[in-house]
């Protein structure tokens, strides 16, 4: 087939990877560069670096709408095109193109955690499953029919970094395999039940601080589901550090509490966590027995 993609971020990249591999991607369409970083450096997003790697033409539109991408892509008249977290709306007469129609790969068992940060909700609310699934575009925000879907089952203590690499592999392999299905005629799209649905929105600072008198399972999974950003937060002896792993534990002691250091373990309004990885405020992270050797937490005292 003959492919135009859509996306950005580095999830996107082994779709278009995989794509590359098995069909002619005609084109590539991302977002702009942005500054990055303290110093505000111009950076490419991830799939324009790997685009330009594989050697395809790569387009940065602002806005789809304000650009002449309606022409570009019309002119390459592709069989398919396939978008990833690309970070705009298409526009009806883009999604009207491709006799294979505009397919999204996104990163859940939809309708569950439509928006933008799938992912890390479904770790942030304790799902035992989420997966990767393959859907037709249309106006809505990931409301269209669905395709193809492949579960995942997330471990205890992964994190959404752990589970989002996983994913990004799982939807690479999802597509390839929908663009076959489509191209034999074995498409049975599935509209989605609206009352099922939830909204993944996107993450923000504003979320992190811990709240030790929470179970220790809700705890447990905000740390999970902000690793690796913007990552939970406590603060010891005044200053802030981020917490990035975490462990179950059934000690139990006033939330907030130090119940031992060996391991690093603080009480919950419910059990308790284990502390395995964290970074104080400017320096670097750590294991949580290095980070004991250069300050000093004792049993019993409180943080949070």
């Amino acid at each position: 087939m003959k492919i135009v993609f859509m996306g950005t971020p580095d999830f996107a990249v082994p779709s278009l990877r995989r794509l590359a591999e098995k069909h002619e991607v005609a084109a590539v369409f991302t977002q702009p560069d942005r500054p990055v970083g303290r110093k505000m450096k111009l950076t490419p997003p991830d799939v324009k670096v790997c685009a330009e790697e594989l050697g395809l033409k790569v387009y940065q539109p602002e806005k789809l709408r304000q650009s002449n991408s309606l022409e570009i892509i019309s002119k390459i008249n592709p069989d398919a095109i396939v978008v990833v977290a690309y970070g705009q709306i298409l526009p009806v007469d883009i999604l009207e193109i491709p006799k294979y129609g505009c397919i999204n790969i996104h990163g859940s068992l939809l309708p569950k955690h439509r928006g933008a940060a799938p992912i890390q909700w479904a770790v942030l609310n304790g799902d035992a499953v989420t997966g990767v699934t393959t859907m037709y575009m249309e106006k809505g925000l990931d409301t269209g029919d669905i395709l193809l879907t492949e579960e995942y089952k997330i471990g205890i203590n992964e994190t959404a970094g752990e589970v989002f690499d996983k994913l990004a592999v799982m939807g690479g392999e999802l597509i390839i395999k929908t663009l076959e299905e489509a191209e034999n005629g074995h498409l049975n799209p599935i509209k989605q039940d609206d009352s099922q649905s939830s909204y993944a929105k996107m993450l923000d600072k504003s979320m992190c601080a811990i709240d030790f008198s929470k179970p220790n399972t809700e705890v447990h999974n905000k740390v999970r589901g902000l690793s690796p950003w913007p990552v939970a937060t406590t603060k010891i002896n005044e200053k802030t550090v981020k917490i990035f792993e975490t462990r179950l534990s059934d000690e139990s002691g006033n939330p907030g509490e130090v119940i031992s250091v060996k391991p690093l373990t603080v009480a919950c309004g419910e059990g308790s966590v284990i502390i395995n990885s964290l970074q104080m405020q400017g320096k670097k992270r750590m294991d949580s027995s290095s980070f004991l050797l250069g300050h000093k937490i004792d049993v019993g005292m409180v943080i949070g």
